[in-house]
């Protein structure tokens, strides 16, 4: 199935630049419809004959779109998963009701970013009060749902999810819908239940915000993916020197927990402490053997760390920009790794000493 989220022709440096003007504004649903091809971004067609059936086989056509959606606005494979399940069912009492659903894709992404801002409202709650760092769920590139196989850009990098939790669930969904999607601020202010101004001025502060801290992203290509493998082989030879000659100098290493696995709770900067720490991992995961296993998620390099049995321990994530690595997240929270498969226990397999 082709991918559904556009694909991004400019760096997340530019396209969140604060100099872009509201005249820059993209198609409409109207434009969009009535154009073969748009060069601001190619993108799936919104126009369906009026009193379309939801059948089936438009379902799993919409998923996509949908899951992509509740992914970037919840960082959450299983949450986004629930919300397009959740809207997979009002479409379903829609059609119970006789009540005519005359474009299938306004209605699936309507439906599926107000499930998806409700369910932030809520998650954030906990998300101020979580242990450590909190960083998005892993999403393998190769995952065997086709739904799961969106277009993998700047804006599904962990470090990019990350930074967007700066932003409240409205705002997220206003960013999402406009710089992502490339919707016209009318049909935003449609899904959000906002007039078109206000939208504007919240993407306004939305742009701001997350300018403040966006990571630099430069694309992957193949010097990037000599890059990872010259990293990864540092990495797993233990090679302090190594690392610190593929680490930016200001880079940044999280550790995601949640409590539920033995992480740092504050974050490690500079490249010889990262190093350092980094070859430290690898030292204690040799003792008690475990295993490695590069596999790309969220469209970047990643290595995923396996127990003497398999079971999946963490998933360490790479950033790469400028030649070096500029942030690195380990997801070791069980329940965040829960859908890649059997997770194992990391108290048990480090007697509950070890921080990574």
């Amino acid at each position: 199935m082709a991918p559904v989220a556009p694909a991004m022709s400019t760096r997340i440096s530019v396209f969140l630049s604060l100099t872009t003007s509201d005249e820059d504004a993209a198609p409409s649903v109207t434009a969009i419809c009535e154009t073969a091809s748009v060069a601001l971004r190619p993108r799936r067609q919104l126009c369906h004959p009026r009193g379309m059936a939801i059948t089936g086989e438009t379902q799993e056509a919409l998923r996509p779109l949908m899951f992509s959606i509740a992914y970037r606005m919840l960082g959450s494979v299983a949450d986004a998963e629930d919300v397009v399940q959740d809207a997979y069912l009002r479409l379903h009492e829609q059609e119970i009701a006789g009540e005519e659903i005359r474009n299938p894709d306004a209605f699936a992404v309507t439906v599926t970013t107000r499930l998806a801002i409700d369910v932030l409202r809520s998650a954030r709650r906990n998300r101020e009060v979580y242990v450590g760092p909190w960083m998005p769920e892993p999403l393998p590139d190769d995952d065997a749902d086709p739904a799961h196989r969106i277009e993998r850009d700047e804006t599904l990098s962990f470090a990019f999810l990350a930074v967007l939790e700066r932003l409240g669930p409205v705002e997220r969904a206003v960013f999402l819908l406009r710089e992502v999607f490339a919707y016209d601020y009318r049909d935003i202010a449609e899904v959000v239940d906002r007039e078109e101004a206000a939208c504007r001025q919240i993407l306004h502060r939305a742009k701001a915000r997350v300018a403040e801290r966006r990571p630099r992203f430069d694309g992957i290509d193949e010097r990037d993916s000599a890059l990872a493998d010259a990293f990864f082989a540092a990495l797993q030879a233990g090679d302090v020197d190594g690392l610190i000659d593929r680490l930016a100098d200001d880079v940044v290493f999280y550790g995601d927990g949640g409590g539920r696995a033995p992480a740092i709770q504050h974050p490690v900067h500079g490249a010889v402490a990262v190093a350092r720490f980094l070859a430290g991992l690898v030292r204690r995961g040799s003792q008690v053997g475990v295993r490695f296993e590069l596999r790309p998620v969220n469209g970047g390099p990643a290595l995923w760390v396996r127990g003497p049995d398999g079971a999946l321990l963490s998933v360490l994530m790479v950033e790469f920009a400028d030649g070096t690595a500029q942030v690195i997240a380990n997801q070791l929270n069980p329940e965040k790794l829960a859908h890649l498969g059997p997770v194992g226990d990391l108290y048990a397999l480090f007697g509950g000493r070890a921080e990574a």
